[in-house]
């Protein structure tokens, strides 16, 4: 039994988290005893970072910077494949029984840019292109702040602007700093690591389960709040539905592409092109809609579709942890035993080992 629950802790605590945040989601919402507007914001944030820069070799985010492929390929298919995805789906449901507005909110989720922390503690977590994961972390979230406001202006009709400096001040303060002073110590501190096996997958994987948890919180709240807004159950039911098997299918899609021959992306590529094109920032979404609808009763359906993508993306992909990290060291070790088993790399290697 204890063997199992040391494997499986991690499961164990996105169960108990959501447990534990229905019980009394006051306790983990803004504004309650944990005041994540602070904790999860920008401590957790810059204790995940702060462990990536720590962990990750200098020059492994030197070689991620010029992965263009990758980038390229995250860029483009979550702001620009996403969005076309979710024009077609909502067009064809516009008879449908849901409601106009939710139907605007799953455009809007499909405008959003990748989040900043869950697809790298994901990726992390499985063993996966940390670096790559967060390059196009940030730079998504920088490019959200040109690209987003013109999508929204599409899909919903109207202007909206975000402040440049106020999110390039956050960026810089719970991403690229704890990422230069990680490093920093790592310099001074790189034997000291070596000699003991710190847990850094572990510990960036317990800040995920307080996301987890005040992200639930909020979403058992505005669950009680959602009593004081007009709107039909049942297109409430099949928007939360459709998030479900959207993000599924995007997840299967972004899979089956990445990991094409074709496309030579290695199985550590994957893992993190996975997470990175198909969540999106709640962060980022809800300041945009706030600006768009200042005072309009419209926020609070809108934004429902968002509210629900964000605990989602981060349930499922803790629940995909343990069969990609699977997948990758089977795909890896299946990719070293055929590149060795070439004749060329085998003479290579018999010199060597002379030598």
């Amino acid at each position: 039994m204890i063997h199992i629950i040391k494997k499986n802790w991690f499961l164990i605590g996105i169960v108990l988290s959501i447990l534990l945040a229905r019980l009394y989601p006051p306790f983990g919402t803004k504004g309650g005893f944990l005041k994540p507007e602070w904790t999860v914001k920008y401590l957790a944030v810059c204790i995940i970072f702060f462990n990536s820069g720590l962990s990750l070799k200098t020059q492994d985010l030197k070689k991620a910077f010029f992965q263009y492929r990758i980038h390229i390929f995250i860029q483009v298919f979550t702001l620009v494949l996403v969005p076309v995805f979710m024009y077609i789906l909502v067009s064809l449901l516009e008879n449908s029984p849901i409601e106009d507005l939710l139907l605007k909110g799953l455009q809007v989720v499909s405008c959003m840019p990748p989040p900043v922390s869950s697809a790298v503690i994901l990726t992390k977590a499985i063993g996966g292109n940390e670096a790559a994961a967060i390059f196009n972390s940030a730079l998504g979230s920088f490019l959200g702040i040109l690209v987003t406001p013109m999508l929204l202006y599409f899909v919903l009709g109207s202007e909206t602007s975000v402040g440049f400096t106020s999110v390039f001040i956050q960026l810089s303060l719970t991403v690229l700093i704890p990422i230069l002073v990680g490093q920093f110590f790592r310099k001074h501190v790189r034997l000291w690591l070596e000699r003991n096996r710190i847990p850094f997958g572990e510990i960036s994987s317990a800040m995920l389960l307080l996301i987890i948890y005040t992200t639930f919180c909020d979403t058992f709240s505005m669950k009680n709040n959602l009593h004081h807004v007009e709107i039909d159950e049942l297109s409430l039911l099949i928007v939360a539905f459709l998030v479900v098997i959207i993000q599924v299918v995007l997840l299967l899609f972004t899979f089956w592409l990445s990991s094409q021959p074709l496309l030579r992306f290695q199985p550590a590529d994957t893992v993190a092109i996975l997470f990175c094109s198909t969540h999106k920032s709640l962060t980022l979404g809800i300041p945009m809609l706030k600006i768009l609808y200042n005072g309009k009763p419209e926020l609070s359906v809108i934004s429902i579709p968002l509210l629900i993508y964000h605990p989602s993306q981060i349930l499922l992909g803790g629940l995909l942890i343990p069969f990609v990290r699977s997948w990758m060291n089977t795909a890896e070790n299946f990719r070293i035993h055929r590149f060795a088993s070439r004749p060329s790399y085998a003479y290579s290697r018999n010199i060597f080992s002379d030598i």
